[in-house]
Formats: structure tokens, sequence, C-alpha cells
């Protein structure tokens, strides 16, 4: 197939987006205002070099960082998105980016921060999320729903992991639009998974669905083996489950046989260096084995992609078809976290437009 086809019919393809981290998701023009918004309004000292010379947190074409790296760029972000005017201006400006790219259904997920120095509380911080959800929505030209993953930070310690559940508890209660679930994440070289399993547990019983980042480095097979035994609703990344780069049999078939969904992110895993090149990513060995996956954009700001770009380099990597394409995109319906809007996505899929091939 023409590659001009393949990416007009990716763009043109109603999509869903399970693992969209909000401040991660963050265009450089958005970062622009921010970064202005910092120095003016805030009145933040010139020489503040973070901000006014290392400011960059995007990881343009063909360039790459390592993990370590990646995480460096969420520092600066957090620097100027610090307090409830720009967690609204961010997710508003997110969610009309992902909107605009044919996203049907969007999952975002983010840690509730507080400022002390802003006033900002994590409560707050959760409302104003929500406001620039709901200001995108009424703003926007395309129809989008958008849910909210509460993130519990692996670097922040077990307390403040119960306190991320209760908020989602709470979130879920008073409203169950909003918030669906738990999203574990952070820096995979640091926080003790064994201190952090009773939150999650906890969660799980609480009846909230749990998305878990884990094996996104090698040599984690003890602590794989820990977060698979909840077992979470689905995987972020799950780079080094397979034995071929150091997984074990045993987690790789706890994945199988639990048929728990993976979220897969090849930009990500190729820009951080996690995975060599498009060609050697796990991809190939799920769709292979027919196993539940959804390709997802991760942090489609810093790594300067979109998910229409996903599925593009998916098909080109992989040669699937468009049938095999729009096949990827109404699977996805099968794992969010919300099953009451499946009905209404599988009904917007259905009349998408595109054809198998090209006249």
């Amino acid at each position: 197939m023409a590659e001009q086809y393949v990416k007009d019919v990716c763009k043109r393809l109603p999509k869903l987006e399970l693992h969209a981290h909000l401040n991660g998701s963050i265009s450089s023009s958005t970062m622009r205002k921010l970064v202005e918004r910092y120095r003016q309004t805030l009145k933040q000292s010139s020489s503040d070099f973070s901000v006014t010379h290392g400011w960059t947190t995007t990881i343009h074409k063909g360039n790459k960082r390592t993990l370590k790296e990646c995480f460096a760029m969420f520092k600066i972000i957090h620097t100027v998105v610090c307090d409830e005017e720009a967690v609204t201006m961010v997710a508003r400006d997110v969610v009309c980016d992902f909107a605009a790219d044919g996203i049907i259904y969007l999952e975002l997920r983010s840690t509730p921060r507080c400022n002390p120095s802003t006033g900002m509380t994590k409560i707050s911080y959760i409302e104003a999320v929500w406001k620039g959800v709901e200001q995108a929505v009424a703003e926007s030209n395309f129809s989008i729903d958008v849910r909210l993953l509460l993130s519990i930070d692996r670097s922040r310690g077990a307390a403040d992991a119960l306190d991320t559940v209760e908020l989602a508890k709470e979130y879920r209660k008073s409203s169950p639009t909003n918030v669906v679930g738990i999203d574990f994440s952070g820096n995979p070289e640091v926080g003790n998974v064994r201190e952090l399993l009773p939150a999650l547990k906890y969660a799980k019983e609480s009846g909230l669905k749990v998305s878990i980042h884990l094996a996104e480095v090698p040599d984690v097979n003890n602590e794989t083996s820990l977060l698979l035994s909840l077992p979470p609703d689905r995987i972020g990344h799950g780079t080094f489950l397979l034995p071929s780069n150091g997984g074990t049999i045993e987690n790789m078939e706890l994945v199988t046989n639990y048929k728990i969904p993976i979220e897969l992110c090849l930009t990500s895993n190729v820009k951080c260096h996690t995975v060599p090149s498009y060609d050697q990513h796990q991809f190939g060995f799920w769709i292979n084995r027919a196993h539940p996956i959804v390709i997802c954009t991760d942090d489609k700001g810093i790594f300067s992609t979109t998910l229409s770009e996903e599925y593009q380099v998916t098909a080109q990597t992989f040669g699937l078809s468009i049938s095999d394409i729009r096949e990827l995109s109404k699977q996805a319906v099968d794992y969010v976290f919300d099953e009451d809007l499946k009905t209404k996505l599988r009904e917007k899929l259905e009349s998408d437009g595109i054809k198998s091939r090209p006249h």
C-alpha cells in the first residue's frame, strides 16, 4: 500500500487512546505558552536555567534519549504546570489535540499533585484537570469522550499511594463518569513495589480498574511477578516480559493465561532505548499470539508523535492491512475502563466509512 494512503487512513480512523499521561502529552506550542506564563505572570527570575534555557520537553523526529533523561523532562514540565490555571490550560489543549487526531475515547492519566507555594491541593488539581476536559469537549468540533485515571507515582511511597486510591474512590462515587481507575507508573528504577502492593490490592477490592506499568526495564522479574499477582486489568508496556529479552516463561504465561491486555507504545520504547528499533518491538510477538493489545502514544508531547502516526508506523513495520488496522481500533473497545460507553464506541467505529483498499 502507498505510504500516503496508509497515513490518510490512520488519520481518518476513529481511534481510542488508553495510555496517555497528561503532562507528557503537552505539545510544543502549549509548552511555549506555559513557559511564557511562568516567566511573565508568575514573575520568575530570568536566571532560572531550567525554564529559560533548558525547558525543551520534546524528543524530535530521529532523536533518542535515555529513560533517565525522559523522566528528567517531567521535572521541567512540573515546574511550569504549577497551579490550577496551568493545569486547566494543559488539560484543555491536550484533549483538543487528541480530538483533532481522530480520538473518540481518551483515558487520560495523571498523578494528583499539590503545590504549597501556589495553594494548589490534590483535590484542586483533579478539579482543574476536569475543568480543562470539560472546556475542551465543549469547544471542540470533534466528538470525544474523556475519562481519568489517577496515577500512583511509585516514587512517592505507600501513604501517598493509598491517598490516591481514596481520592479515586471518592470521585468514582460522586462523579462516576469522571474517574474510572488507577494507573501505577513513575520511574521504574525507584520505589518498593512490595510496599505499594497493598494500595493496588485495595484499589481492586474497591472496584477500581487498575493499569500497571511493569517490566519496563530489564532484571525486575520478581517485581513483575508481584504485580501480576493482582492481576492488573491492563499492562503498560511490558517491554521485558518475554524470555527472549530477559523475562521469564512463568510471567509470560501468567499474562497469556489471564489474557491481560497490553498497552503498547512503540515510539516511546524506541526513543527511550528500551527497544532497539520498531521492527524489534514486542508488538510483533503479541499480535502473532492473538493476544489482547492496544496501540497507544504514552507521552505524545515528549515523544513528538500522534496516535495516527503510531498506527501508521505499526502498519508499515509489521505489514498490516487496512482491515488489520481497523480491527486493532475496534478491539480496543473491549479494553476500555468505562463499561457503559462500549456500545456507543462500537457504533462509532462501525460507521467509520473507511474502505479496505484504495480505489
